[in-house]
Formats: structure tokens, sequence, C-alpha cells
């Protein structure tokens, strides 16, 4: 009898993913428990763990792991400060832009449900296994290990703290690029879909009055809208500090 449940890709590769992730690859076992949502068990046989003990773990790290990045980066900030500027970082929702950054929603192993209601790019989805991952790497390698990949990974909205609050996402900071430039907004337009053995592939460009700005690829349309952005606000930033005149 077929099982009830999917996996679009192969099984994850420990050296794919550690390759993304700049460390030393995890056990074959532990990867596999941090990329599987309870999605896929729940709809078949397999014996598969779910990655949410992992999720707790990562969070805990995560948790403490910021607050002393942020304890030591801004000694004049009180403990309200410092709470709030915590929260923004361990937030689902920047999580998951850390996890779109490395493509983390097309290793996730999901039931077919999850699969067709999108879940690669669910932002719970993503947040959680970000959470798994940096857990997973706690395990085999150690803290010192976890912490310095956690805070590579995070650095843009560490850093971003100095200005007060996190970091627009790719397609909001181009959204503000675009509308002051040419008073309307950008339009993202799938040019291609393709399937792959890891599963499908969406390349998309983000356009203003018919001109592509950027291109970019990923596993769901929007991330590979966030990639397109990305580069488009790239592009845009230096064309704009270009046309600066010397001494401005």
């Amino acid at each position: 009898m077929e099982s009830t449940a999917t996996v679009v890709q192969s099984p994850p590769r420990s050296g794919d993913l550690a390759e993304r992730l700049g460390i030393k690859p995890l056990p074959d076992d532990l990867l596999c428990e941090a990329l599987t949502h309870a999605s896929y068990p729940n709809e078949s046989s397999s014996q598969a763990t779910p990655n949410e003990r992992l999720e707790f773990l990562g969070d805990s790290i995560l948790g403490m792991v910021v607050a002393n990045e942020l304890f030591r980066a801004y000694p004049e900030a009180a403990e309200g400060e410092l709470t709030r500027m915590r929260a923004e970082i361990v937030r689902g929702s920047t999580l998951a832009t850390a996890a779109r950054r490395l493509d983390l929603g097309g290793y996730l192993i999901l039931g077919r449900g999850e699969e067709a209601a999108g879940g690669r790019d669910r932002e719970r989805n993503l947040a959680g296994a970000f959470e798994a991952v940096v857990g997973a790497v706690y395990r085999a390698h150690g803290l010192t290990v976890a912490r310095a990949l956690a805070l590579r990974l995070l650095k843009p909205e560490i850093d971003s703290m100095r200005d007060g609050g996190p970091s627009l996402d790719p397609k909001s900071a181009l959204q503000h690029l675009v509308q002051a430039r040419w008073h309307q907004p950008p339009d993202y337009v799938t040019v291609a879909e393709q399937a792959e053995e890891e599963g499908r592939r969406f390349v998309v460009e983000v356009r203003v009055s018919g001109e592509m700005l950027g291109r970019g690829s990923g596993s769901s349309k929007r991330a590979a809208q966030h990639e397109a952005a990305r580069q488009a606000h790239a592009a845009l930033s230096v064309e704009t500090a270009s046309s600066v005149p010397v001494g401005a």
C-alpha cells in the first residue's frame, strides 16, 4: 500500500547543508530530525522523529546567545531596551527571514498536506527549523560552534539594532527605493518553474515598467522573490551611491 505522505526531495545530505552553514557535517540522523516537520510522521508509518524537541533546545540557545551578544555590543542599553532588541531578533518572522537566506525551506521534510499548503515557506516552519538546526549543531558540535553559527546567521539583525530597530526584509527595502524613484511598486513575475531531484525551483524577476531590476531563484515563489529583491536592492543602492557627487 502506498504511503499517504511524500517527501518531494531526497533525504537531505549532511554535507550540503553543512556547507551552507559553514560547519562540519552533522550526523545524518540528527540532521533529518532537525528538518522533519511533525506532518511527516503523522501522515505516514515512518518512525522519523519530528524536530520539536530540537526546536525547544535551539530556542533556548538562541535566547541566551543573543542576550549575551546584545549585552556585550550595547553597553549603554537599559534592561528594557535589551529585552526589546532580543525579542525582535528571536521572534518567528526574524528567524524565518534568516532561514530564507539559507533556503532552508528547500531542505524540509514535510507531509503531503503540509507540502501542498505551501509549508516550505510558512513562517512557523522556517523559524522552527532554524531553531532546530541550531539545537542540532549544539548537540553535535557543542556550544562554541552553535554560538558562532547563531551570531553569524543573525548578524544583519543584530547589527540593525544600532539604528534602533530590525532591518527591513529585502522586498520592503526594495519597495522604498522603487517608490521613491519611480512612484510605483515593483512587480514580481515568475518566469520559470523547474523540477529538480531535490524538489521544485522557481525563478522570479522583479520589474518596474517592464525593466528587470533583479532575478532570483528558490524552493518557493516567496523565496525566489526575496532573492530577486535582494539583488535588485543591492544594484540600485550601488547605482544611487555612485550618482552622488563627490563631496556632497
